[in-house]
């Protein structure tokens, strides 16, 4: 199965790297990421005067990766669809949960990609102060999980799907929909709060930008990858015995 993993995912792969798109995607994404964190009046980092990214940073990513995530996976599957192309590809002698993970695989790389295309700011931070780098990696290492829960949510939703705007759509209310859990968690009450709090991707990535890396974290972000990827393979299983 990891033969025709990696078979699948160095094809996607290549698709990327001979695309403009993906560096696009990273260009425009480092570039917004670096205005916001340097130049925006209510979240410079010379507003604070202080070596820290949680503020001006961290605390804002979770957002950006919610639009950027729908926007990388909504094309796997709902393309494939359009053009017909799924047929050709669910004939071939390849096992589907194959197909799924390398496609995963491929998106999340970029998504990595994207992440490491902002890693001049912090350097740049460190530059100009003695930054503590536990938080910063914490948060990266969080975004990058944060960004393949997202895309293992998308990729499902795209194979459910003949169409990217939909596609997109439905993954980005999704991605809001786990944001507004973590800020109404305050508000909903001593019983329901905890269960929202916890239930949000935002509140697991928060507490690693924290520079705290727990088991119940990275168990939580493995669970809802291997959740939606499973769903995206029995969808993609259930077009392949039409």
């Amino acid at each position: 199965m990891w033969r025709e993993t990696a078979t699948i995912y160095r094809k996607e792969v290549r698709a990327y790297l001979t695309s403009p798109m993906p560096y696009v995607f990273m260009a425009l994404f480092a570039g917004f990421m670096a205005w916001r964190f340097f130049f925006d009046e209510e979240t410079s980092f010379f507003v604070f005067d202080k070596a820290d990214m949680s503020r001006g940073f961290f605390f804002h990513l979770e957002r950006y990766l919610i639009v950027l995530a729908p926007a990388v996976s909504m094309g796997q599957w709902s393309m494939e669809t359009d053009r017909g192309t799924i047929e050709t590809l669910l004939t071939l002698p390849i096992r589907t949960v194959s197909l799924v993970i390398a496609k995963f695989l491929a998106a999340w790389s970029l998504m990595g990609a994207c992440l490491l295309a902002t890693v001049p700011i912090p350097i740049t931070v460190n530059s100009l102060g003695d930054m503590d780098w536990g938080p910063v990696l914490g948060g990266y290492f969080g975004a990058f999980l944060l960004s393949g829960g997202l895309l293992a949510f998308g990729l499902w939703v795209s194979s459910r799907s003949r169409h990217q705007i939909v596609a997109f759509v439905l993954t980005l209310l999704a991605g809001g929909l786990f944001l507004g859990m973590y800020e109404w968690a305050a508000s909903a009450g001593s019983f329901f709060g905890p269960i929202l709090e916890q239930l949000s991707m935002v509140t697991h990535y928060q507490e690693m930008g924290h520079g705290v890396l727990d088991l119940r974290d990275l168990a939580y972000f493995a669970s809802v990858i291997v959740l939606f990827l499973y769903l995206n393979t029995q969808s993609v299983e259930n077009r392949r015995y039409r």
